[in-house]
């Protein structure tokens, strides 16, 4: 699949088949974030493949938009070193988006889950205090096919400062 295909037609799924994601494609998922950039190039992430039902189970009760976890075959935490990047978020998002479009180009469907309660899921999976909890992304194959939406460009973008409309691209209406 070519980058910018993957990109327009990624979309979050929360709805996953059964069936287990093979190893070999773990371990391409997590080959893609490791390649990802980061702040001076520190690589201050770390990822914890979770596989088993009950772990699943427990931390998609910690999240408030997050149920559809617990039904996904795999998930994957990515967890940022606070003592080794002073972008925690930046690192680890960019890291969580390049498992996200591996998984796409899969053919796999994932979803970002917001651990907007930080501590429970961190208290289950063992990550230590001086570990940041960016994301935890429910992987598997899909099992539905969500909408393609998007707004206009000429509705957000502007050229020079915002406000602004006139630039060297016309968008279409």
């Amino acid at each position: 699949m070519e980058l910018l295909e993957a990109i327009r037609t990624r979309r979050a799924i929360r709805k996953f088949k059964t069936d287990p994601v093979p190893p070999e494609l773990i371990e391409k998922l997590l080959e893609a974030a490791r390649w990802a950039p980061s702040s001076v190039n520190c690589q201050p992430w770390e990822f914890i493949v979770i596989t088993d039902p009950e772990t699943k189970k427990r931390i998609s009760r910690a999240f408030m938009l997050g149920p559809f976890l617990n039904q996904a075959p795999l998930a994957i935490a990515v967890a940022v070193d606070r003592l080794k990047s002073t972008c925690q978020v930046q690192d680890g998002s960019i890291a969580a988006y390049a498992i996200w479009l591996a998984a796409h180009d899969l053919g796999l469907g994932a979803c970002w889950v917001n651990p907007i309660i930080e501590f429970g899921v961190k208290r289950i999976l063992g990550i230590p205090v001086t570990k940041r909890l960016v994301s935890v992304l429910a992987i598997g194959y899909p099992d539905e096919a969500p909408v393609h939406t998007r707004k206009k460009l000429a509705d957000f973008v502007y050229f020079e400062k915002h406000g602004n409309k006139k630039g060297p691209i016309a968008f279409k209406e």
